[in-house]
């Protein structure tokens, strides 16, 4: 029972001989996640060591610390708590405000992040950027590069690498560009003038959000290819994703101080993530894929922690102390500070970053320097570095070479697709929201090639041809521009747009088989109507046809007159109340004959009956003849009347070449221009040597050409389906002629590319799955005011009729009715003249009266006016009286 005792009063002495010693972080407010590790760290190294005498604890500050006040005020709070350390800022500008401190007070300062400016009581786990530098220098002379390119973000980024500028001096060809940012393309402008001068070598020192941003352009630039070389020197290149890059075969090395497979990293991140579940923090930052998201930052924190647990338990082994509070208004210091930071410099430890060893001066020298490299399954590790065997490559074969891909498939493989802004085959969206990469892009070649990498699982980036040329021959000096060189010289892979396969093109490149057919025509103003004519209403017939309509009217006419002599039924008694007349007569005389034949064609009738068979035979047959005319005349009318006439300059290529009124001209040095210039037939030739002479009539690009249509008497020669597109939104423009040549559009690439089979396979099952046609459903009568001019036509209403289309009628009703009058004055004195028999005195009276009577309108009855057979110049009135 004693012995149970004195072993309970032991223990309880140890345990309240356990002294709790706190440790104060400085961090950044806007990262909890460094936060975080420190407090896992703490955690950890007490877990680790139950049985020490000493215990941590941690206290923190979450700051602004660009804000060095507000920086300064922390570290002050955390003294005034009783720390015996201080850990961070990870700063560069709050730093040495926090060292500062440190130094007046005694406190151990130990920082994680780079920095040149080393005070007495600092302790930098990070690695000596000098021998940063060497290790890159090292990288560089294994590599064999004679001359590279630095690209720096700022110029904290640019001292990091001071070792490597001085190797210019061992005979390096060194070229120094800052990533500039522009307000709308951010680092595009130095990346394309990159892409021009030609370089090839690149290394990049900049922070991990520039970096990410900076291969993501710089693979939509075209810089991102098997040709190009580059050293980042980020040691968290790992935290990035690198997928739409580890198939170009870009040779990409980099370096890393942890290894984010290893056990120890993969625990570290697990039970990160268990921490912040129980926290409530956000997750998003540590996925399925925790490990790899680990920055350097936080290694280098763990490392720290736990070194410093083992300098300040040894420390308390040999030399017991006491923890005053030291406030930044006392005078006071820690006496013991010095003395754990000289034995922090001497410690040395195998952490997550590796070996960690210091000089006296606190400098982090010795590491180990993981090199890697971009591959096709991803991030390998190749080699590495250390201060005693400078760099070891442990392989001797190109990162393409890694993991074996089939040559006849596309799966995995990434190409730099490029395309010219010409609608509808590439268009910029129209957002109100900032977009990047191929997010920007639309458009019917835009859907063509996702189609393709959906069907063959290839990746691809769209970069824009800034000139829009599609690609021209210079025969004079043997080379070629827009695409096509861009193909040739492999800064893109493929290309897309309205490129036109022509056997040049061909001998240049190589192209898929054509994904749309077509042909040239000509682009002009829509025919204008024709202002209808007088006589509009005998349009129906020909001019034949109204000649044989009066040569029948005036045969039937006079076979009916002479029908009707010959027939007896037609001699009837003009006195049915005599049963033996003296005397017969027949209706059908001269006139009456006439008259029938054109009532029936008027289709109005008359009161003349025919009696006989023969008669009623040829009326019959007349009335059919009438039947057919007047209905095939009404049917043709109505078209006439209601159908507008069109008229247009021209008809053909033939007709355009023989005018001089109006102007042509095609796309200067496109596919178009280049058929009429090399043509046989002689009517394009002379389109051709038009053009060849007039310059000016020629246009940069299909824009200024429809601009031109729309506003000047001129006519713009180009593909049938961009017409089919314009024609679409420019009501006013129409289509002339047919195709004057059959061919097509094609993707483009490079000449003997082993890619092509199956691309053109590809382009055909997309047609014969009918995926091609929907797209040109799409982007032609559907996107982008598609189906505008055809809404318009088929939502009209019915035009009435105008003037113009029936003054002929009323011309005709008019000149009738005039004639008639004249008729009937010349009728009516004829009729006097026959009565007076050449007495002219009498003819001028008689005349007078009547038309005296005719225009008393309430006398309804006319005196018979009587002559004397026996004398002329006599005659008189009858008392009779005759009713009209």
């Amino acid at each position: 029972m004693r012995s149970e005792i004195v072993l309970v009063f032991f223990i309880h002495v140890c345990h309240t001989s356990i002294q709790k010693l706190k440790i104060g972080g400085v961090f950044d407010e806007s990262d909890e996640h460094e936060e975080l590790a420190f407090s896992y760290a703490v955690n950890m190294v007490n877990s680790l060591h139950p049985n020490a005498n000493i215990k941590l604890v941690e206290k923190s500050r979450r700051v602004k610390l660009e804000n060095t006040l507000e920086v300064s005020k922390a570290v002050c709070d955390l003294l005034d708590d009783g720390v015996v350390a201080i850990f961070g800022p990870s700063s560069q500008s709050s730093s040495p405000y926090v060292q500062s401190i440190c130094d007046t007070k005694e406190i151990p300062h130990i920082e994680t992040h780079w920095n040149t400016n080393q005070q007495r009581s600092l302790v930098n786990f990070y690695p000596n950027p000098y021998m940063l530098g060497v290790a890159f220098l090292e990288l560089v002379r294994k590599w064999d590069w004679k001359m590279f390119t630095i690209l720096y973000d700022d110029e904290i980024s640019l001292m990091k690498v001071d070792r490597l500028l001085m190797a210019d001096n061992e005979g390096y060809k060194i070229r120094v560009r800052q990533l500039e940012v522009d307000v709308s393309s951010r680092y595009r402008n130095v990346l394309n003038t990159i892409k021009r001068s030609g370089e090839k070598y690149f290394i990049l020192v900049c922070s991990i959000e520039v970096l990410e941003e900076v291969l993501l352009q710089a693979q939509q630039v075209g810089i991102i290819t098997d040709e190009y070389n580059y050293i980042i020197t980020n040691p968290d290149m790992h935290t990035i994703d690198l997928g739409p890059y580890q198939y170009g075969g870009c040779n990409i090395t980099g370096v890393r101080l942890m290894n984010p497979e290893h056990r120890n990293m993969i625990e570290l991140a697990e039970k990160l993530q268990r921490m912040k579940m129980k926290m409530g923090l956000n997750l998003t930052y540590f996925d399925h894929f925790a490990a790899w998201k680990l920055t350097t930052k936080t290694a280098l924190l763990v490392d720290a922690v736990s070194l410093f647990f083992e300098t300040i338990r040894d420390f308390k082994l040999t030399k017991p102390f006491d923890v005053r509070n030291l406030g930044c208004d006392s005078t006071n210091n820690w006496e013991h500070g010095y003395s754990i930071t000289n034995l922090l410099k001497t410690k040395s430890l195998d952490g997550l970053t590796g070996i960690v060893k210091f000089d006296y001066q606190g400098v982090r020298t010795e590491f180990n320097l993981e090199i890697i490299e971009l591959a096709v399954g991803g991030l390998i590790k190749i080699g590495t570095w250390n201060v005693s065997h400078s760099v070891t490559i442990e392989r001797f074969y190109s990162p393409i070479e890694i993991v074996q891909v089939d040559e006849g498939s596309l799966t995995n493989k990434s190409f730099v697709v490029i395309t010219a802004l010409t609608p509808p085959y590439g268009l910029l969206k129209e957002t109100t929201t900032q977009l990047s990469g191929n997010d920007r892009f639309e458009g019917f070649g835009i859907d063509l090639i996702h189609e393709l990498s959906l069907m063959l699982g290839f990746n691809y980036t769209f970069v824009i041809q800034e000139d829009g040329a599609n690609g021209n021959f210079d025969r004079r000096t043997k080379q070629w521009n827009g695409m096509i060189r861009e193909i040739i010289d492999g800064r893109a892979d493929l290309a897309i747009t309205d490129l036109t396969i022509t056997s040049e093109r061909e001998n240049a490149v190589d192209f898929t088989m054509p994904f749309m057919n077509l042909g040239i025509s000509i682009l002009y103003r829509k025919p204008e109507p024709v202002a209808p004519s007088l006589f509009t209403f005998a349009s129906p017939f020909s001019l034949q046809v109204w000649m044989l309509l009066g040569v029948a009217y005036f045969f039937v006419s006079i076979s009916l007159f002479i029908i009707g002599r010959l027939c007896p039924s037609e001699w009837t008694n003009p006195y049915p109340c005599v049963e033996e007349p003296e005397f017969l007569i027949n209706q059908f005389s001269l006139r009456n004959s006439l008259w029938f034949t054109i009532g029936s064609l008027m289709q109005q009738g008359t009161e003349i009956a025919p009696i006989g068979i023969s008669t009623r035979m040829v009326a019959g047959i007349w009335w059919f003849f009438t039947l057919i005319m007047v209905s095939s005349y009404t049917a043709n009318l109505a078209a006439f009347l209601t159908v507008e006439t069109l008229v247009t300059s021209f008809k053909n290529i033939e007709e355009l070449a023989e005018q001089t009124e109006i102007k042509y001209g095609a796309k200067k040095d496109g596919a178009t221009s280049n058929f009429f210039r090399d043509s046989d037939i002689e009517s394009y030739k002379v389109i051709g040597r038009y053009m060849y002479k007039h310059p000016t009539d020629m246009t940069a690009d299909n824009d200024e050409g429809v601009r031109r249509v729309e506003t000047e008497n001129y006519a713009f020669l180009m593909e049938s389906t961009t017409i089919e597109y314009i024609v679409e939104r420019h009501c006013t423009l129409a289509q002339v002629g047919g195709l004057l040549d059959d061919k097509g559009y094609g993707i483009a690439m490079r000449k003997d590319s082993k890619y092509r089979n199956i691309l053109s396979a590809a382009v055909l099952k997309l047609q014969e799955t009918g995926k091609l046609t929907s797209l040109k459903i799409k982007w032609w009568k559907e996107k982008r005011g598609g189906g505008n001019c055809a809404s318009r036509t088929a939502g009209g209403a019915a035009t009435p009729l105008g003037l113009k289309n029936v003054e002929g009628v009323f011309f005709i009703l008019t000149l009738g009715t005039i004639l008639g009058f004249l008729g009937t004055f010349l009728e009516l004195a004829l009729h006097i003249l026959r009565k007076t028999y050449k007495d002219t005195k009498r003819f001028k009276r008689d005349y007078m009266e009547e038309l005296k009577f005719v225009f008393q309108f309430k006398k309804r009855m006319k005196p018979v006016m009587q002559i004397d057979s026996k004398n002329s110049n006599s005659s008189k009135h009858s008392s009779k009286k005759q009713s009209i």
